[in-house]
């Protein structure tokens, strides 16, 4: 296991700078290991949802238990039915059920579940109907159906109101043009040049702002270009990252990698998320642009980050209880009202990327928060050694596809 550790700082210490004709014996890159490396104590950004949700997050078991068994339901069920279509409409409420299911006249639906649109004629019981609703759980303990009821999205009446609204459903929707029906709605494709200022704002770091960076002076008088007089020394590096750390004991990150080793050598508080650590790591990736993503998978240390990563994969969590194969994986190449559900290969080649949404650059990190922030389960701090080991995941579903940084996204 040394060995393997060995290995890897010594890939560090050779990208950025030790002298030795032999790598192994170079000393590591210097890193501060207990400097922090975001502003603490962590505080979600400002801009995204303020609410904090007791349910299962990455990390911690906070979520009620799963029912045992269906509930029982006396008598046939009146709610009110146009009540229970503003609520299936409704994306206030985790996304609403049009974000999955086709579902009468509602606007925009999505194809991530089955079309609901002659579910009044399915023959389903109203205890079928309220159980499904509130816990599909009961009946497919694997659905990616989230638990409206056991998780509180929804009351028991709502759940009526619901129930009523989709016995109404004995007809199939009849859409205005065919772009409007998810089942046949085209796969977008992004063909913007990423790689123009005049098209994605983030490319001015190719060119300018990224290697204003490399040369900024931190607050002991040293830049990165005192000790990199070759940037071009540097390329490939990006492609090989994450990294195991034995320093810190993790998956280490460029963008962590970034605030410790700029502490460490520049005394410059380059914190995860800050201006200067966004540009630095989309230029260090700018210079490994079109080398194909070739991180380790093969030392003791990634093969046990990789089977922690494919468990927290496979785990679900938030108010909507969700993972992240449900997604990318059970529901990948559907629509969840407009957005497309891609698969885990094709997604990190382009981060860091700019988000047209949000007008701002997200790394990779910060696309994993808002994972777990847009269904409901609160995210960790951006060095979380479990965003680590989900980067080298995403780093092998990708292994052999060239980086392309910046990207840019919706």
């Amino acid at each position: 296991m040394m060995r393997h550790a060995i290995f890897a700082a010594a890939a560090l210490a050779v990208a950025f700078g030790a002298s030795g004709a032999n790598a192994a014996e170079a000393q590591p890159a210097p890193l501060s290991v207990d400097a922090p490396v975001f502003k603490e104590p962590w505080v979600r950004y400002g801009d995204w949802p303020k609410a904090s949700w007791p349910f299962d997050t990455l990390r911690e078991d906070l979520s009620p238990p799963v029912p045992t068994a269906p509930r029982k339901i006396d008598g046939p069920i009146t709610g009110d039915a146009e009540k229970g279509k503003a609520l299936a409409a409704d994306r206030r409420r985790g996304g609403s059920c049009l974000a999955c299911h086709i579902m009468g006249s509602g606007e925009l639906p999505g194809s991530a579940g089955i079309d609901l649109s002659e579910i009044g004629l399915a023959g389903r019981t109203d205890e079928e109907l309220f159980n499904t609703v509130y816990d599909r759980r009961v009946y497919n303990p694997d659905t990616i159906m989230p638990p409206w009821g056991t998780h509180g999205v929804f009351t028991d009446e709502e759940i009526r109101d619901i129930v009523a609204f989709l016995k109404t459903l004995t007809k199939p929707t009849v859409f205005k043009t065919a772009l409007d029906d998810p089942a046949n709605r085209p796969e977008p494709v992004e063909d913007r040049d990423n790689q123009d200022p005049f098209v994605n704002p983030a490319a001015e770091i190719i060119d300018e702002t990224g290697p204003a960076t490399f040369a900024q002076v931190g607050p002991n008088g040293k830049a990165c270009a005192s000790c990199h007089e070759s940037e071009a020394a540097l390329k490939g590096w990006a492609a090989a990252m994450p990294q195991w750390e034995p320093r810190l004991n993790k998956m280490l990150g460029i963008e962590e990698f970034i605030a410790r080793h700029a502490k460490a050598t520049m005394d410059a508080d380059w914190l995860m998320q800050s201006p200067e650590n966004t540009t630095l790591a989309v230029y260090m990736r700018v210079l490994s642009n079109g080398l194909p993503i070739n991180p380790d998978l093969t030392s003791p240390e990634a093969k046990a980050a990789l089977a922690r990563a494919e468990a927290m994969a496979e785990r679900k969590i938030g108010q909507l209880n969700l993972a992240c194969v449900d997604c990318h994986q059970t529901a990948a190449k559907t629509w969840i009202r407009g957005q497309w559900l891609g698969e885990f290969k094709g997604q990190l080649p382009h981060f860091p990327t700019w988000r047209t949404s949000r007008q701002e650059i997200w790394d990779i990190r910060k696309r994993l928060q808002w994972c777990g922030v847009a269904i409901r389960a609160d995210e960790l701090a951006p060095d979380a050694p479990e965003y680590g080991d989900l980067e080298l995941f995403l780093a092998r579903a990708n292994q052999g596809l060239d980086l392309n940084v910046p990207g840019i996204r919706h």
